[in-house]
């Protein structure tokens, strides 16, 4: 019979001796907005593969575990009043985290061919926050497995599940964390999670399905979303998943690629929000497509820079509750 304990990792305090870290400053060309930029790849207030003592421009520190391709790597940000991010990495993985962090502050993104003029609001938006840039991870399966996970439920609900499978069947973090910290499984690692564990961490049993699934070809999707020429040859590789459709392969898009364009269509709450913000009205999906349809090449840009404007519609009536199957 299958056991139902957690793996015994998760004890308080971490035992092993904390090593020098690798460092590396980096200093962006432009200004950017580095505790927003990286803080669009977090999971929730309880992230276990983020924390933040405070913001970065008040002397606070940035915390990221991730699993790279080279081992699992921390990385510590802090920056300057010049502007430069100071890191700090720990684990096999260090020199990978430092050598992407640039693209992770969202130096690959490129807005110099923006047009924001073609709505005023956008444009004020734009003229407020010139330092939005959208950063990238260049991981592709946790990106994907994270998407997965948020498909059709809650943000409460995908969060949950996250610092359940993260903590219980990741990788504790090196490193002087702030508190204990892990990195997420490895593609066979999220392969060989047991059926239990899943419903213990409250996932619908079709996103656990999906992300088993897409374990088993985890490599070789890799491989082609990496290879893959733009947004549409990558929605083809990740729609090629069964159970993964155009919102998970557009979550999957801007996290791991940063892609300025993509539009995560199918989402419960977006396409009202930028109906709200760009015409004082809701509207569904396609409304949403043809408002965004002038900034084509840029449509991620507006959205984000609608959130950073805080041009929301109030929330009204209750919020929606989470459904917890495991009752049954």
């Amino acid at each position: 019979m299958t056991s139902t304990r957690v793996p015994a990792r998760l004890a308080s305090r971490d035992p092993r001796p904390i090593p020098a870290p690798r460092e590396r400053e980096y200093r962006p060309s432009r200004r950017v907005d580095v505790d927003r930029t990286v803080a669009a790849q977090r999971h929730g207030r309880n992230d276990p593969t983020y924390a933040a003592t405070g913001s970065l421009r008040t002397g606070g520190v940035i915390w990221r575990v991730s699993r790279t391709p080279s081992g699992v790597a921390t990385l510590a940000l802090r920056a300057t009043a010049a502007g430069t991010v100071r890191a700090a990495a720990w684990g096999t993985g260090a020199e990978w985290a430092l050598d992407q962090l640039p693209s992770l502050c969202g130096a690959l993104d490129d807005p110099s061919d923006f047009d924001a003029s073609r709505h005023p609001s956008v444009a004020e938006w734009h003229r407020r926050h010139p330092d939005l840039r959208i950063g990238r991870t260049d991981l592709v399966f946790d990106a994907l497995a994270s998407a997965i996970m948020e498909q059709k439920v809650t943000g409460l609900q995908a969060f949950s599940a996250w610092r359940s499978i993260v903590t219980w069947y990741g990788e504790r973090a090196p490193g002087p964390t702030p508190h204990p910290m892990f990195a997420p499984p490895d593609i066979e690692g999220w392969r060989h999670v047991p059926s239990w564990a899943w419903h213990r961490a409250g996932l619908e049993p079709p996103q656990s399905r999906t992300i088993v699934e897409a374990a088993r070809r985890g490599g070789s999707i890799e491989r082609a979303a990496r290879a893959a020429a733009d947004g549409e040859a990558r929605d083809r590789v990740f729609i090629s998943l069964r159970g993964v459709g155009v919102w998970t392969s557009a979550e999957t898009r801007i996290r791991a690629f940063g892609d300025p364009d993509a539009v995560s269509i199918g989402d419960y709450h977006l396409a009202h929000q930028v109906g709200y913000a760009l015409t004082g009205h809701r509207t569904d999906d396609d409304g949403m497509l043809e408002l965004l349809e002038p900034f084509a090449g840029h449509r991620q840009r507006v959205i984000r820079l609608i959130y950073a404007g805080s041009a929301l519609e109030p929330r009204r009536g209750p919020r929606l509750h989470p459904e917890d199957h495991r009752a049954r």
